[in-house]
């Protein structure tokens, strides 16, 4: 299974709690990526395109695919920071 995701990454855990305060209160997930990721994916709103297991770090994959289509997960820390993540579709 592969997935197709979205992600914000930022430094701080209080930076991410507050960026995923604002998408739960309909805030455009893209908008905020593009406004805040340190990714060079944000210029394309944090869209990480599709993956399959074993290409991304654990706790970032591990968070990633646990969520539905649309769902969007609570921050992750990973060595690279604190990521908010989106899942935008899922193929077999």
């Amino acid at each position: 299974m592969k997935i197709r995701a979205s992600h914000i990454l930022v430094e701080t855990e209080d930076e991410a709690n507050d960026l995923y305060e604002q998408i739960k209160n309909g805030a455009d997930f893209a908008e905020l990526a593009m406004e805040h990721s340190l990714c060079p994916s944000k210029r394309d709103g944090g869209d990480l395109r599709f993956f399959g297991k074993g290409m991304m770090v654990k706790p970032f994959e591990d968070a990633a695919f646990a969520l539905e289509v649309g769902e969007v997960s609570k921050p992750v820390k990973t060595q690279f920071g604190w990521h908010i993540i989106k899942v935008t579709d899922k193929k077999d």
